[in-house]
Formats: structure tokens, C-alpha cells, sequence
């Protein structure tokens, strides 16, 4: 059985508009293009040690990425018009410490780009902020 450590690339669908789509996620998620290839029409960008690949031909995705000031960030990303499909909210107290450290909850929001891929944005709160 192979030992499997990390994710190294989520691939997510660029639309019919890959213009678009990278502008959303630099513009409104301040996430920087990394390299493109033209042809043949491909993108990536780093979120941390993960690539995210965008290219046509590809079904809507979901990628879910951490965030920090999640409620600030929903706040003024709404007030410049980006829909979102769900505001923040809870979603897992992990007692156990199943995700991360015990006792924390994982909230999350979630949009989509212009492509249609669906953003989950995750902020873990320590206790005292639950």
C-alpha cells in the first residue's frame, strides 16, 4: 500500500473564460497566478504546497482552502458584490481533535468562481472564539 503524505494538485475547470476565472481568484481571493501556458490554455496557482491546476474540459470543482478572518473577509468580499452560496458557519466542533487540535471548530463559507467551482473557505476557531 503506498503511504500517501499530501495533496501536490487539485485540477479545477478555467470555464469558457480563463481570463475570468484567474482574475476572480487573484482579485477577489488575492491568490496570484504562478505560471501560465498559452497554448494550451492552462493556469496554475500555488496554495501553499498545492498547485491548482485551471483548464477547460474539466467539470466544476471543489477545492476548500484555509482563511484566516474568515467573518471580515466575507463581510467586504459581499459588500463588493461576491455571491456567496453560504456565509460563514459552523460546521464541526472537533472535540476529539479528529482535524486539529482538540476542543477547536472548523467554520466555513462558500462561493464559486466564474467557472463555476465551488470555493470552501475554513477558518479553525480555538475555544474562547466558538
Amino acid at each position: 500500500m503506498p503511504a500517501i503524505s499530501a495533496v501536490r494538485q487539485v485540477a479545477l475547470s478555467a470555464g469558457r473564460d480563463l481570463d475570468a476565472t484567474l482574475a476572480f481568484w487573484q482579485d477577489v481571493l488575492g491568490m496570484a497566478v504562478h505560471v501560465r501556458f498559452d497554448p494550451p490554455g492552462i493556469a496554475f496557482i500555488m496554495a501553499g504546497d498545492v498547485r491548482l491546476l485551471f483548464t477547460d474540459g474539466l467539470p466544476a470543482g471543489t477545492v476548500y482552502l484555509d482563511i484566516s478572518g474568515l467573518d471580515d473577509f466575507h463581510a467586504s468580499a459581499k459588500a463588493a458584490g461576491v455571491p456567496f452560496t453560504a456565509p460563514p458557519m459552523l460546521v464541526h466542533r472537533d472535540t476529539e481533535g479528529l482535524f486539529g487540535p482538540a476542543g477547536e471548530s472548523e467554520w466555513m463559507a462558500f462561493l464559486k468562481d466564474p467557472a463555476g467551482n465551488t470555493i470552501g473557505l475554513v477558518e479553525r476557531h480555538p475555544p474562547e472564539q466558538q
